[in-house]
């Protein structure tokens, strides 16, 4: 099922009264955040297919806790706290690891830019991959969800660690890649 059926499949309808449906607010998180929880996987090691699969079973899983009546407070980092899971599970069952391919990320964002300014991008988010290649696979994780917009309580949550410990892999990835030592 692709990202847009799944979609439309959550939309649902809106109520006579005009009220968005539960249906409707978890279409629109979907619609919001998809491409960021893909991401996240692909840079967790998913391969693209996994990663999509994993997108959209994040978001059933979110509509199904929902519809159960459970109340999310930051339904954000709860997001992020399924997809690490449930991507750290799919990743151990795969035969090999594949490394995160920076080139289908920028096919992944449209983009209206020249082509001297795609080609700009594009070196500059390679550089930008390689040179995080080199930190912890936890330094890395805690950069690639501040990345996406989390806060460190977030990322602390999505990643069951401290706030304080989200600041110093923080600090420390910032302090390397600032130095170069990659």
């Amino acid at each position: 099922m692709s990202s847009f059926s799944l979609g439309k499949e959550l939309a649902g309808t809106v109520r006579k009264d005009g009220a968005a449906t539960l249906q409707d607010e978890v279409a629109q998180l979907f619609v919001e955040a998809r491409d960021d929880v893909y991401r996240y996987l692909l840079s967790l090691g998913l391969y693209p297919p996994q990663a999509q699969e994993g997108a959209q079973e994040v978001f059933l899983r979110l509509y199904a806790t929902l519809k159960k009546g459970e109340k999310i407070q930051n339904p954000r980092a709860w997001i992020f706290r399924v997809a690490h899971n449930h991507g750290l599970k799919i990743r151990s069952r795969q035969t090999s690891q594949a490394p995160f391919d920076a080139e289908l990320e920028l096919r992944i964002a449209s983009s209206e830019m020249n082509p001297e300014q795609s080609v700009l991008e594009r070196e500059q988010n390679l550089r930008f991959h390689k040179a995080v290649q080199g930190l912890s696979e936890q330094q890395q994780r805690c950069l690639f969800l501040r990345l996406e917009g989390l806060r460190y309580p977030e990322i602390a949550s999505a990643l069951g660690i401290s706030a304080s410990a989200v600041g110093e892999f923080l600090r420390r990835a910032i302090s390397r890649l600032k130095r170069g030592e990659l």
